[in-house]
């Protein structure tokens, strides 16, 4: 198959559904692809969940068994290993949204820590995750980026928000298990970037074990990474960096048009798009510092990708460069990249049914707002249903 059909294999994509739990799937993308259904959905799930109705057996079953790995990291191991057959790859993302309680960042660090130690003896888990706002308050990154003034418990916070990054950090090391780093608001995002750099120069000395995130529908993130360059090229350590395009569109947008700032967000869907290729090729263009997780479900980035990489003489299974989707989604990406050779890992979020739906009113949101995205799969569903004349 050439490669710009690679995607279009559905046999290949959902190899590893059956036919009721491929029905399931077009079910559910066909519900998420009503926008008024979702919103009555979603507010439905949260009352009955919060008047504690017996819902979590019918969200498990559906949603949930679609989106996420299992309720805890043992549950997530049959998925885990049927991927790995696949040469999927897994990141463990235990996607229970944190409090702000200092008892509760050092219950995430623990919990990171666990996975990390859980994943070290397992091939099929090269990676670990967290999110810069699970080991620390917001607010407190916040006066950070900005240079104001913090009170003296909140400098107590700060340095045990780096004492938890080094910790972890320290671990993946320890135990060759990669360290990604998620990205949030613009406007605490400097405090994680300069402290994640300290990482990257304590750890990524001899090969890269911490990788910060680059949101590309950021304008300003292609002069950052020129800077962190300069300065990993003169200070001899390697540099990692997860790129997506971001999850933050609307809280950006409104918070720079209340405070009459700029936004920070590219002008344009199509902004972003150019804005991600220039900088994956930006990372490409130097592979002996750079380690690249492509984290996309834009077909049309995938196969850029694949042309760069070709171009440039790096090896499909060179582990420089990785290719990351969701679990639950665009499996018609990952499948197929996995099979052509190119190292795919799936994000494989889990946790108790009632702490994740958060995260799964998320996803349902965002594939109800990303044109395209539903309609692609429904496509790609129904034509493996013919295939399989189910």
């Amino acid at each position: 198959m050439q490669d710009n059909q690679l995607f279009e294999n559905t046999q290949v994509a959902f190899s590893l559904k059956t036919d009721s739990e491929l029905e399931r799937a077009y079910f559910l993308f066909k519900m998420i692809g009503n926008e008024p259904l979702v919103k009555i959905g979603t507010a439905a799930t949260k009352f009955a969940l919060n008047v504690n109705l017996p819902v979590e057996g019918l969200i498990r079953s559906t949603v949930f068994d679609h989106f996420c790995g299992g309720v805890n990291e043992e549950d997530c191991l049959p998925v885990v290993e049927k991927m790995y057959e696949k040469n999927v790859f897994s990141v463990l993302d235990y996607s229970v949204e944190g409090k702000n309680l200092e008892m509760s960042f050092d219950i995430a660090t623990d919990k990171v820590l666990r996975l990390t130690e859980f994943a070290k003896s397992k091939n099929a888990l090269p990676f670990s995750v967290f999110k810069p706002t699970g080991f620390g308050r917001l607010e407190v990154y916040r006066k950070v980026s900005e240079n104001e003034e913090l009170t003296t418990v909140e400098r107590i916070e700060w340095e045990k928000i780096k004492e938890r990054f080094d910790k972890v950090c320290q671990m993946c090391s320890d135990t060759d298990v990669a360290l990604l780093i998620d990205a949030e608001e613009s406007w605490m995002q400097k405090a994680a970037d300069d402290l994640i750099l300290e990482m990257m120069k304590k750890y990524n000395k001899e090969k890269v074990v911490v990788y910060n995130t680059i949101q590309c529908y950021r304008w300003d993130r292609l002069d950052y990474l020129k800077d962190v360059l300069n300065i990993a090229s003169k200070e001899g350590f390697k540099l990692g960096f997860k790129i997506v395009r971001g999850a933050y569109l609307e809280k950006e947008n409104k918070r720079a048009a209340e405070m009459g700032y700029k936004s920070p967000i590219c002008e344009s869907k199509k902004a972003t798009d150019d804005n991600f290729n220039t900088i994956m090729s930006f990372l490409f263009d130097h592979p002996d510092i750079m380690t690249v997780f492509v984290g996309t479900h834009n077909e049309e980035s995938c196969y850029l990708a694949m042309k760069l990489l070709n171009q440039k003489g790096i090896a499909k299974n060179d582990r420089r460069v990785w290719f990351g989707q969701l679990y639950g989604m665009s499996d018609h990406i990952s499948f197929n990249l996995a099979l052509a050779g190119y190292n795919v890992a799936k994000y494989l979020p889990f946790g108790p049914v009632k702490d994740v739906m958060p995260y799964l009113i998320r996803r349902a949101e965002e594939n109800t707002s990303v044109a395209g995205q539903t309609s692609r799969e429904l496509n790609l569903l129904k034509k493996e249903k013919q295939r399989r004349n189910i």
